[in-house]
């Protein structure tokens, strides 16, 4: 299936000029999609408006389910070589997209119509240990590989290039040498969980404001 809304977006989305609509783009279990939903379920002016994922029995389907947010699910030969799903974006009124463990690069067609409003999450202090393949476990095995001594959390704007885009923010942890990929993970996803959506927060605040 190319587009697979769920039921809610039979109904056109009340939208404002005060209200930002975010995009929540995920490939997997979507824990960080949830705590960015659970974070701004109370607001006012910034709405969960879509979840977009490349993988239909991905976890994070179940996660937009549950929290009544419409989903979308896309395929290479429209994401790449298409429109990028903008037609569907503008539909659902996005004005801000947030990469939370998304697996595919983004095209240069989605990030011209959404200049310096497109954001990701690396679990790997960046410049090191990005690039194509870097996700998850590979990225955790890696650093403690090369003996380093922390690792960390990168949020940044998303070029054409993986993981290059201009760095916003970071936070450290420690890598004990009794670490592993599952243990660094850990301490990873409380990074993620804690800054995350604040980040997000702030950034729409000041570019909007």
């Amino acid at each position: 299936m190319l587009c697979a809304f769920n039921i809610l977006t039979l109904q056109p989305l009340m939208t404002t000029a005060n209200v930002s609509h975010i995009a929540i783009f995920a490939s997997g279990t979507g824990s960080n999609a949830a705590n960015i939903i659970h974070y701004f379920s109370h607001q006012t002016k910034i709405k969960i408006a879509l979840i977009v994922c490349n993988n239909p029995t991905a976890g994070v389907i179940k996660i937009a389910k549950d929290n009544n947010v419409p989903y979308l699910i896309i395929e290479k030969e429209k994401f790449f070589k298409g429109d990028a799903y903008i037609e569907e974006l503008k539909n659902a009124d996005i004005n801000f997209i947030v990469l939370a463990g998304f697996l595919w690069k983004i095209p240069k067609t989605l990030i011209n119509h959404f200049p310096d409003k497109i954001i990701n999450i690396h679990p790997a202090l960046l410049p090191k240990y990005g690039g194509k393949g870097m996700y998850g476990h590979f990225v955790h095995n890696a650093v403690i590989a090369a003996n380093e001594t922390e690792s960390g959390i990168t949020i940044h704007f998303v070029d054409d290039i993986y993981d290059n885009g201009k760095i916003i923010f970071q936070a450290k942890c420690p890598v004990n040498k009794n670490d592993t990929a599952e243990t660094l993970a850990k301490k990873i996803h409380d990074l993620e969980y804690k800054n995350f959506p604040k980040l997000i927060e702030d950034i729409i605040e000041k570019k909007y404001s």
